[in-house]
């Protein structure tokens, strides 16, 4: 039955590597249950009901992109759309957490409504196959950079920075012996490597901190207290609906919170999901990911989720590319995410105790090994093509931001085809999104 309806076969995978890889892209995520609380808690929210509606929201969309679109991917609250939501719709421009989750409710119709108009896809389409390969490029660098960053391998620095950090701290060196354990697996086949990787450097964590290396940092690997806990705090549930009173009283406030709400969530998960459809083969001979409508269809339906909630917007997230990079290719490893997801909440501290930041790192950097790949299939003799996916690479890591990176490329490719005289060759859906790119770097959202 479950082979009818996912179609292992057909996809080059089965029932094992699918729960696999359902059970290593959670683990690359399940780092959001313990962050979103504490960024959202800034905006006055209570952290444990910010982790019951981070728990429960992620698994329910994940359950349904499974459902709806079969692509194995993953969703929670976005890293970067929760800043947003607490430090400046919340703290910047003075709204309540209510008022903030009720702008997410509304954006997340919008968002809706494009999926379904079919503008999403049709923006998606208008991209040249070269910028969609450096933007699948770019993720998998950002998404190395992200795990040694979180690890400490990589460093902020005053005078450059970012520099270097102490390979001989325990987080460091416990994260260089995962990639080093885990490229090994890899590189020698071996099934299941950056799951098999993932946990052996939880036990080497585990060895670390019960040998005295490493004690009382909050990266290391520790054995909790309590293995489990019932978590189940509804008081955010329902809160975006006291919010519509103070929404409506300033539309110039409201006009700016759906912009940037609507704006950051396009780019940041229209490229991210185009890039794991590709990672995941579903190509057709035009270049065009396959059935991935229905994917950005769950994917709207996740933030309207996460604002019914009670937490900022809910969106693919590019970890999933763990579970894709394992031979995850079908909505049963996002099904077994999100079911990982609402398990969560009764052991929430085992999983954060466990699978800490150094822990993911080898993940996150085999990944991005595996998603750089791609860059052999772009047309490097051409200057334009050259210039344009190297600042999006470049600048996604640089500035932090998937949208910001795909926005440089954007303006680069027009700036370098109008210089090269090749202008007619770009459609008038270029010109408009290099316009709103433009107004996006230059003033802001």
């Amino acid at each position: 039955m479950l082979d009818n309806f996912f179609k292992f076969k057909e996809n080059g995978t089965d029932f094992k590597t699918e729960i696999i890889a359902g059970i290593t892209t959670f683990l690359a995520m399940a780092y959001i249950l313990g962050v979103n609380p504490v960024i959202l808690a800034d905006g006055g929210m209570p952290a444990t009901g910010v982790l019951f509606a981070t728990a429960v929201a992620s698994g329910i969309a994940c359950i349904i992109m499974g459902l709806v679109a079969k692509y194995p991917v993953g969703l929670a609250p976005g890293m970067g759309l929760n800043a947003l939501f607490t430090y400046t719709i919340i703290l910047t421009m003075g709204n309540t957490w209510e008022t903030a989750l009720a702008a997410v409710f509304i954006s997340s119709i919008i968002f809706l409504i494009i999926t379904i108009s079919g503008l999403r896809e049709a923006i998606l389409n208008i991209i040249p196959l070269d910028l969609k390969l450096g933007i699948g490029a770019a993720i998998g660098f950002f998404l190395a950079f992200l795990g040694l960053k979180g690890a400490g391998i990589i460093v902020a620095d005053p005078s450059t920075f970012v520099s270097m950090g102490n390979l001989m701290a325990a987080p460091a060196l416990l994260a260089l012996i995962g990639v080093i354990i885990t490229l090994i697996l890899y590189v020698r086949e071996f099934p299941a490597a950056v799951f098999v990787g993932l946990v052996v450097t939880a036990v080497i964590g585990l060895i670390f901190t019960a040998l005295g290396f490493g004690t009382g940092d909050i990266l290391m690997p520790t054995v909790p207290s309590q293995f489990i806990t019932t978590n189940f705090d509804l008081s955010l549930f329902g809160g975006f609906v006291k919010g519509f009173g103070q929404l409506f009283t300033n539309i110039p406030n409201l006009i700016m919170m759906l912009f940037s709400l609507v704006f950051v969530t396009f780019f940041d998960t229209t490229g991210t999901l185009m890039a794991l459809g590709r990672q995941c083969g579903f190509i057709d001979e035009k270049g065009q990911a396959v059935g991935i409508e229905n994917a950005f269809l769950a994917d709207a339906v996740g933030g309207i989720i996460g604002a019914i909630f009670g937490t900022s917007t809910v969106t693919a997230y590019v970890e999933s590319a763990t579970g894709i990079g394992l031979g995850g290719k079908t909505g049963l490893t996002a099904i077994v995410t999100g079911i990982l997801f609402i398990l969560s909440i009764f052991f929430t501290p085992l999983i954060l105790a466990l699978f800490t930041s150094p822990v993911t790192c080898a993940a996150l950097v085999i990944v991005g090994i595996l998603m750089i790949v791609q860059l052999k299939e772009v047309q490097w003799d051409s200057l334009i093509v050259a210039a344009s996916v190297f600042m999006t690479i470049i600048m996604m890591i640089l500035t932090y931001s998937i949208s910001l990176g795909i926005a440089w490329g954007f303006v680069v490719y027009a700036i370098a085809s109008l210089a090269s005289g090749k202008t007619k060759e770009l459609s008038w859906g270029i010109w408009v999104l290099v316009i709103v790119f433009v107004i996006y770097l230059f003033f802001g959202l």
